[in-house]
């Protein structure tokens, strides 16, 4: 029996009705075979006896005989499928809660591959094998599976869910389609899908975009907090420098007018202490001269008596205190007179904030012809031949070591000193990553590790890794620039104690160090930094400034 099975194909094994392996097969008149069941419920529910595959009508109903070897065969089929489904089972994975099980599998449920849309009914890799190979089942739609398949049928007409209805849009079977939907317009559930998915890709495409905006929109926004911040900790450190001073001030005036009041207060009981000092003196003298009164007053010895007193008979010299008196010092005017001291103050450091304040043009009056001075240049600097570019090299070049040679660090000096007045320079910084700009004093540290900032001396601002931009104040302040400076301008102001630098192009500061004290000559000072792999090789240009 199992040579015998084995000449048929599994095809020949399914029920054209129901399309599964037949159950108690049987034959009709004409030659065909179907399940039992199969067979009876389609002459039931039809008005003519014909056999469905060669549409044979017969005028009564025929009497049918399950046919015996095609039983056996089916059978023998169904244990040897069994088999095969039990050997290859232990290389299948079980269904796992969650997952798709297979609807055919009996006893352990093996995980269902796939679902087809006619059988409505999920298989495993065994039981899919049919749906592989057999020309009938090959037409069936097969998805990935899913679970209630039985959603995917009309309730109405218990037939497959595979056209849609585009006037109502919704999702209609065959009979739907001629009956309730006659006039609609109706197509394919492939098509209706092709163009939804190009649809939802179309929303898709639009959902990312509006994604990519907000991310964008979440980035301005990030990036306006940062620059808030980073102008909040400018403020904050401008605010904390100018009031720190005001401050001050307000204490040293405090202290001042303190000390005036103490210091009349101290007069004045110097005063008291000394009238009091010559008072107590009189007072013992006279004590002194009523004692020897008294005893001679008390004397019998009448020689004795008359010759002393003439000398007892007068008071002794005294002061004329009657005039004398201490008055309380006057106090009046001294507040007024500090506060008025201390508005004086407050209007001087206005005066320098609305200074700082000026826009390039009116400093640019001040503009001075700046040059390199070779003498101060670090070993691996590249001065021109007009001394107005430095860059960095990579070769050290023996240059005589003097007290002016910068010798760790990659700085050099302008050949131009002040020590008065103002003056003004402009640098071109385009195309560099890195750069340190400002004013030093003459005695900096030239020869070793120094910290650029006011208490060493040097009042600058730099550029790193391209876009962070800081002023070398003590603590360093974040600078938050809208645009990158192509050209920077440095303004001196010695009296008034102020360095600023501006965007020359963007006429905007870019930062201020007001209330320094200049005690010496101040000098331009340039650092072009390190080359960076050739990323930061553009030189550092003093320009001439235009006016």
């Amino acid at each position: 029996m199992s040579a015998a099975s084995c000449l048929l194909s599994e095809d020949q094994f399914l029920c054209s009705i129901c399309l599964d392996v037949f159950t108690d097969p049987v034959t009709t008149p004409c030659g065909h075979n179907f399940c039992k069941n199969c067979i009876n419920e389609h002459w039931n529910s039809d008005v003519q006896y014909l056999c469905p595959l060669c549409k044979k009508v017969f005028n009564i109903r025929p009497k049918l005989h399950i046919n015996t070897l095609l039983s056996e065969m089916v059978s023998q089929f169904r244990q040897e499928a069994q088999q095969k489904a039990s050997s290859s089972s232990s290389e299948q994975q079980a269904a796992k809660p969650g997952e798709v099980p297979c609807d055919v599998c009996t006893g352990t449920k093996l995980k269902a591959l796939k679902s087809c849309l006619v059988c409505l009914t999920s298989y495993c890799e065994t039981h899919l094998e049919p749906h592989l190979t057999a020309p009938r089942l090959k037409r069936h739609q097969l998805i990935d599976p899913v679970k209630n398949l039985e959603d995917r049928m009309c309730m109405k007409h218990d037939k497959p869910l595979e056209l849609f209805c585009k006037t109502d849009q919704t999702c209609v079977c065959m009979l739907c389609s001629v009956i309730d939907h006659k006039t609609h317009d109706v197509v394919p559930l492939k098509e209706e899908y092709e163009g939804k998915k190009a649809e939802l890709g179309k929303t898709e495409a639009e959902i990312q975009k509006m994604i990519q905006k907000r991310q964008l929109k979440i980035q301005e926004i990030k990036h306006s907090v940062d620059l808030s911040e980073e102008a909040a900790d400018r403020e904050k450190a401008e605010g904390v420098q100018v009031f720190t001073a005001l401050k001050e001030s307000v204490e040293r005036r405090l202290n001042e007018l303190i000390e005036t009041i103490e210091e009349k207060q101290r007069t004045t009981e110097k005063q008291a202490e000394d009238f009091i000092k010559e008072l107590e003196q009189e007072i013992s003298e006279l004590k002194k001269r009523s004692s020897e009164v008294e005893k001679l007053s008390h004397s019998e010895d009448h020689l004795h008596f008359l010759q002393n007193f003439p000398s007892l008979k007068a008071a002794p010299p005294t002061k004329d205190w009657t005039e004398v008196s201490v008055r309380p010092p006057s106090y009046e005017g001294t507040v007024v007179r500090a506060v008025a001291q201390l508005e004086e103050t407050l209007s001087k450091q206005m005066k320098k904030l609305v200074k700082v304040e000026a826009e390039p043009k009116r400093v640019q009056q001040y503009a001075v012809d700046v040059t390199l001075d070779p003498d101060t240049a670090y070993h691996k600097l590249i001065l021109s031949g007009d001394g107005k570019q430095v860059k960095y090299g990579n070769v050290w070049k023996n240059l005589p070591d003097n007290p002016k040679r910068f010798t760790r660090y990659a700085n050099v000096l302008g050949k131009q000193s002040l020590s008065s007045g103002r003056f003004y320079f402009e640098v071109q910084v385009k195309e560099k990553t890195d750069w340190d700009l400002g004013v030093a004093r003459e005695s900096i540290n030239r020869k070793g590790g120094t910290t650029l900032s006011p208490q060493n001396g040097f009042w600058t601002i730099w550029l790193r890794n391209g876009n962070e931009y800081s002023a070398r104040n003590n603590p360093p302040v974040r600078l938050s620039l809208k645009s990158r400076p192509q050209k920077v301008g440095v303004f001196v102001d010695y009296e008034e104690g102020l360095v600023s630098f501006y965007d020359v192009d963007a006429a905007a500061l870019i930062y201020s160090f007001t209330d320094c004290s200049f005690t010496e000559k101040l000098y331009p000072f340039f650092s072009p930094s390190n080359n960076i792999g050739g990323k930061n090789s553009a030189p550092l240009v003093i320009c001439p400034v235009n006016q």
